[in-house]
């Protein structure tokens, strides 16, 4: 065993206890158990409430919990995938742990609820994420290497061992680490599930309660990503949340301070940070941290790493900079930079697009060389403020050049210039920017859809370089399959090797067949490449719209998401059978309905995503304009109680149906209004009857906890089931989820009613 893997016993030893005790107390708590002595018990009993002795049922009160659930959820989820970065993979994970949590509060609505079993696991993932040990944050920085071994998805160094000792051993300990935040996070939700469980099951009008729920929740997600593009960090997001818990319990002056304190110490825990010299900002999109590298006092360049992982350099290629440090290039001359390497291909380009470009070096780059206009499009504000800010040559305050902000898929789809040069500029985020999709930011870039896009935006005598850095043959492979298949020829590949002062890349290179036939016979361009041999290949899928994960090898639900899945369902379950929860008590009616809208969730973000780019902006509209949709099926059946199940149902099935017929590329307007308007009446029209079927059927149940509760549960199972979208693509998503409203129906027609609708709406 290595010095290095005996220096992280220690604290994984420390992360475990953390893990496992915060759990078990509030396992055997939930469970009924009694693991303290009376004195304790007795103690802890002080922070134990219930809803009526805070005024009992209030719309306002409602709407407050409503709002605080979705913005702690969101907040929740961006802030652990942000600083555990295994959970950048698996963002989905801390959504359904979320959910569990949510719909175990409702069934359990009718407990007393107790503030302490909110705080205890928030304050302990607190300790998991910002603990300031070094090698505790080590290990914590090192989970997905150890995940990624086993995995057919592509992680950043993450070496791949196959089935042995040291692999199975990684998986073991990632996976229980796993388990154990995903189980505080549950239990960090059940105090609110019991809330709005509460609230709805004793409200007098329960299609105005839900749509109040609704309601809030959307001000929710308004509220979280209002912050987010402030660029705001989590302690300001813990200080708002805490606000808001702190005022729902401003009667009862205990509960209050004692919110007041345990938000205080969270916010303090998001405080910490690496200190100087590193400065951490929060964009919509990642955290980005910027360290200055110098050397002899003197400043060099900047390292920006986002999320924990590199991201890149901030350079200084200047000419007067290269004289003044004439050794930083003694490997590497400057003319053969990473990012002077394209203008020895298209030398003075007349027009340059570059496709995320980040703080700017490309952009530079191309200005140095001579290009004539360059149009830099980058998805995440922040780091075109801070490229704006921090890089030496100062590219963005070019008059030649024009900064757009925008995701890149987005701008292809909408514009009509075209360019001398295309440059795909190393554009690998490895972030997720929505909570209800695996889609990542750059998923729908290196698609052929995608690049066919691109091709059309290039001059007859136009070149097309893709730059990224390849660790994988079959990603390889799968570029050069792409790019050959978009342009009917193999590109030209090399590799250029990491230096002082030059980032490593492999360069894929396609376009006009006579400037090509022209490369490959300068001399000094034929050895260069000869030099820098194409990195190994392996031919895979080549990635399309409806199966866009570029980072996974083949088709198929990854071993590590099957194997964790396997192991979260198993730990849930016999959870819920100690609570209580048992197969009879689940209303499979209301089941069945949250796994089909989880997937019809799914599935609409992610082809909206698609059609109007993949931005935290876009996301937000889309899912404020589903919550819309259900308040609009709240008002119809309030004003027609009398509408027929059967219609319902009977829309969910013909606008699915419609759905899946209409190809995306139909909804390809220059139009925005008519792309906006067409693309939302086709696609989120089954959500607006899912509506009508499930406030129905929750009035006809009494607005219960229970009923609620196993529709949170199904959408549980939804997020899991999203995973087949690895394997059979995302449209498939679509007959799934209409199997599940089938099965909604065939449970609502085996279950015999609980009360006549009509009665339960005319005792309202």
């Amino acid at each position: 065993m290595s010095s290095t893997a005996i220096q992280l016993i220690p604290p994984m030893i420390l992360l475990l206890a953390i893990g496992i005790l915060a759990n078990a107390y509030l396992y055997l708590h939930y469970r009924g158990s009694r693991p303290l002595n009376e004195p304790v018990r007795g103690f802890l009993q002080r922070w134990e409430f219930t809803p009526q002795a805070l005024g009992g049922f209030s719309f306002g009160r409602l709407a407050l919990v409503s709002v605080l659930g979705l913005f702690l959820e969101l907040l929740t989820i961006r802030w652990i995938s942000s600083e555990i970065r295994l959970f950048a993979y698996f963002k989905n994970f801390v959504l359904i742990a979320c959910f569990l949590g949510f719909g175990l509060g409702a069934y359990l609505c009718r407990r007393r609820i107790n503030l302490l079993l909110m705080l205890l696991p928030l304050l302990a993932l607190g300790l998991i994420v910002q603990l300031p040990w070094p090698q505790f944050r080590e290990l914590v920085g090192r989970l997905p290497m150890l995940i990624g071994s086993l995995s057919q998805v592509n992680f950043w160094s993450a070496k791949t061992y196959g089935w042995n000792v040291i692999a199975v051993g990684g998986l073991g300990a990632a996976t229980t680490v796993v388990v154990l935040v995903f189980g505080l996070i549950t239990f960090a939700f059940i105090p609110v599930g019991q809330l709005v469980g509460w609230y709805l099951e004793n409200a007098k009008r329960g299609i105005l309660a839900y749509t109040v729920n609704i309601s809030g929740s959307l001000a929710g997600i308004l509220l979280y990503t209002g912050i987010c593009f402030l660029d705001l960090p989590p302690a300001i997001w813990f200080a708002v949340a805490g606000g808001f818990l702190a005022f729902y319990f401003r009667k009862v002056r205990r509960l209050m301070v004692t919110t007041a304190a345990g938000f205080a110490v969270i916010v303090g825990l998001a405080c910490l940070g690496p200190g100087r010299p590193t400065q951490v900002y929060w964009s919509p999109y990642q955290k980005l941290a910027i360290t200055p590298r110098t050397e002899a006092g003197d400043l060099l360049s900047y390292i920006v790493n986002t999320n924990g992982n590199w991201y890149q350099h901030i350079l200084n290629l200047s000419p007067e900079f290269v004289t003044a440090h004439p050794g930083l290039f003694k490997d590497v001359p400057v003319e053969w930079n990473t990012y002077n390497v394209p203008y020895h291909f298209s030398p003075h380009p007349g027009s340059v697009l570059v496709l995320g470009s980040g703080t700017g070096n490309d952009v530079a780059a191309a200005l140095r060389n001579g290009a004539g206009r360059v149009v830099a499009v980058e998805i995440d504000p922040l780091i075109l403020k801070l490229g704006r800010r921090l890089h030496f040559e100062k590219p963005y305050q070019s008059p030649r050049v024009d900064a757009v902000l925008d995701d890149a898929r987005s701008y292809l789809q909408t514009s009509d210039e075209q360019f001398d040069l295309i440059m795909f500029s190393l554009l690998d985020s490895h972030t997720t920017s929505s909570h209800f999709t695996n889609i990542r930011i750059d998923n729908y870039v290196y698609t052929r859809e995608a690049l066919e896009q691109a091709r059309r935006h290039l001059r007859d005598t136009g070149l097309m370089v893709v730059k990224f850095q390849v660790a994988m043959p079959w990603i390889a492979g799968r570029l050069e399959g792409l790019l050959e298949q978009v342009f009917g020829d193999k590109p030209l590949q090399f590799w250029v090797p990491e230096a002082n002062y030059s980032t490593q890349g492999t360069f894929f290179v396609s376009g006009s067949p006579e400037r090509i036939a022209q490369i490959q016979s300068d001399p000094a361009l034929a050895e260069y490449m000869r030099a820098h041999p194409p990195y190994p290949m392996q031919a895979v899928e080549l990635t399309t719209d409806d199966w866009p994960y570029f980072y996974q090898k083949e088709r198929g639900i990854p071993a590590t998401v099957a194997f964790i899945s396997v192991i979260l369902v198993v730990f849930c379950w016999l959870f819920l059978r100690q609570t209580g929860v048992t197969v009879g008590s689940i209303r499979w009616h209301f089941f069945f309905l949250g796994a089909g809208f989880f997937l019809l969730e799914a599935q609409i973000v992610s082809k909206m995503a698609l059609l109007f780019g993949t931005t935290w902006a876009v996301n937000s509209i889309v899912i404020a304009g589903l919550l819309l949709l259900i308040v609009g099926s709240n008002i119809l059946v309030d004003y027609r109680p009398e509408i027929p199940l059967i219609v319902g149902y009977g829309g969910i099935f013909a606008s699915i149906l419609l759905s899946y017929c209409i190809p995306l590329e139909a909804f390809f307007f220059k139009s925005l209004i008519l792309k906006s308007v067409l693309a939302t009446l086709t696609l989120c029209l089954p959500v607006f009857f899912a509506g009508i079927v499930f406030i129905r059927s929750f009035a006809r149940e009494g607005f219960s906890g229970e009923a609620l509760g196993s529709n949170l549960l199904g959408a549980l199972v939804g997020g899991l089931l999203e995973s087949l979208s690895y394997w059979s693509g995302i449209r498939s998503l679509l007959v799934l989820a209409a199997i599940l409203y089938l099965g909604s129906w065939i449970a609502l027609r085996a279950r015999a009613p609980v009360r006549q609708f009509s009665a339960e709406v005319g005792s309202q």
